[in-house]
Formats: structure tokens, C-alpha cells, sequence
């Protein structure tokens, strides 16, 4: 197998998810963030760069990472201890690292809110979860059970890692305007912006306690189905349409968190 330099592959995925104009969080540092000899042969993916997915890649014989969350994530550091045993292990196995984080939540196809929904049989109507210029969740109408929701949302969480925690669900209630933010969705932005929107149930990964309890006097049920999990489905879409598009094997790498 010849490859495919690292370079062509990282343009690519830099136009189709448009990083240079989509704003981020300082540490999320969007595209390549590691280097190697190359070329790529195999594709792995995992929401998050760590020791356990690099060491996983490097098991699976792929010598391309694709994360949700880089190298750099918990911030300005110095290359000690935890991160310099990651980097090393980038080098020994010739491991390239590229990150995507919130273009990879806004985007129209492999944004995760978006396949969740999917996944969920909900139909968005518009994006929903503000920053900056672009929404990286989306919202829409609908008419079920909630209950039943909750059900399919724990089905699809458990298969990924999570599992679901729900505020106040009353027994018959019924979700007419649902809302899904993907990660730590359930911040004062997104809440404020599910009220002002008439949303009655938003679907997230994870939320701060006082979430749960602004939730209920708002009239709102919040899902709370796992950040990890709720971040699985948009790199292995990515990944999977790397491979096609590119011929190249690849393979997802599940390490749960647990949150």
C-alpha cells in the first residue's frame, strides 16, 4: 500500500470543514497538530488524543489519529509528564494527530448533533446552539412521547460508552420542540437560548448541576446521555469518508470515559 501524504489528506478536510474561518476555543489548535514521515495507510479515530488511543492506533497499525479533542486540550502546558509520554508515543509509532472540534460540530453532515438526530429519527428545521457566527447544535418540531425519546437516546448512548440521566421527567409528557447540543451542551448560553426558542427538551452530553435545577423551573427536561458518547458518531462519519474518498482502511477506537 502506497499511502496518501499527510498533507493532501489534512487540505482536504480543512476546506471540507471550512477551519480556517470557524471560530474555536484557544486549545482545540483545529487540524494537524502532529506530523509524521507518512504517508498515511490507515485512518484511526476517537474522540479523544490520549495515551490509550494513541497506544490503540499504534495496535491497530494506523499512523493517522482523528480526534475531537487534540493534543492540547486541557490548555498551555509544558511537554512534561503526561503529554510528553503522549508525544512520545506519537514519535515511536510515526502517529500523525488531526483535530476538528467545533467545525466538526457545526458542520451540515458529520456535525454530531445532526447525526444524533438522525440516529433518533428527529428531523431539524434550523441550527441552535450559538457561538460566535456558527450553531453547533441544531433544533426541531415534533410530536412523541418523551419517555420514548429518552428510551432511543439511552439505546444509542449505551451503544457508545453512556448512558442517560433526565431531569424532572414527568410520566405522559410529550416533547413538541426538542433541541440537541452535543458535549457539554447544557451551559447558561444554551439554556437561555432553548428557553427564548420555546424548546421543551434538549438532548446533551453533560451539564453542571444548577443546569438541572434552572431546567425545571423553565419548564424544560434536559437528556444528559454522556459527553463522550454524544461525541462518538461525528469522527467515525469523518473518518469513514476519509477512508472511501481516499482508499485507505480505517478503524474506530472506543475508550469511554465514563462521563
Amino acid at each position: 500500500m502506497t499511502g496518501v501524504p499527510l498533507q493532501e489528506i489534512g487540505g482536504h478536510l480543512d476546506a471540507l470543514l471550512r477551519i480556517p474561518e470557524t471560530p474555536d476555543y484557544a486549545p482545540a489548535l483545529n487540524g494537524i497538530q502532529f506530523e509524521h514521515r507518512g504517508p498515511v495507510t490507515k485512518i484511526a479515530a476517537a474522540v479523544d488524543c490520549s495515551r490509550r488511543t494513541i497506544q490503540a492506533a499504534a495496535d491497530s497499525e494506523a499512523n493517522l489519529l482523528l480526534v475531537h479533542h487534540g493534543l492540547f486540550w486541557s490548555g498551555l502546558q509544558p511537554i512534561t509528564g503526561v503529554l510528553h509520554q503522549r508525544i512520545r508515543l506519537l514519535f515511536e509509532h510515526d502517529i500523525a494527530v488531526y483535530s476538528a472540534h467545533l467545525p466538526l460540530d457545526a458542520h451540515e453532515r458529520f456535525g454530531n448533533s445532526r447525526l444524533i438526530a438522525r440516529e433518533l429519527g428527529l428531523v431539524p428545521t434550523s441550527g441552535f446552539a450559538t457561538f460566535q457566527s456558527i450553531q453547533c447544535g441544531v433544533l426541531g418540531d415534533a410530536d412523541v412521547s418523551t419517555e420514548s425519546l429518552r428510551q432511543a437516546l439511552d439505546l444509542f448512548a449505551r451503544a457508545n460508552g453512556g448512558s442517560v440521566i433526565s431531569s424532572h421527567l414527568e410520566r405522559g409528557r410529550r416533547t413538541r420542540r426538542w433541541a440537541i447540543c452535543s458535549g457539554a451542551g447544557a451551559n447558561a448560553d444554551t439554556l437561555r437560548e432553548a428557553v427564548a426558542r420555546g424548546v421543551d427538551t434538549l438532548i446533551t452530553g453533560e451539564g453542571p448541576h444548577w443546569s438541572a435545577v434552572d431546567a425545571e423551573e423553565h419548564g424544560l427536561v434536559i437528556l444528559y446521555a454522556g459527553h463522550y458518547a454524544t461525541e462518538t458518531v461525528g469522527v467515525r462519519a469523518l473518518a469513514e469518508y476519509l477512508a472511501t474518498k481516499f482508499a485507505l482502511p480505517w478503524t474506530f477506537l472506543s475508550s469511554p470515559t465514563g462521563l
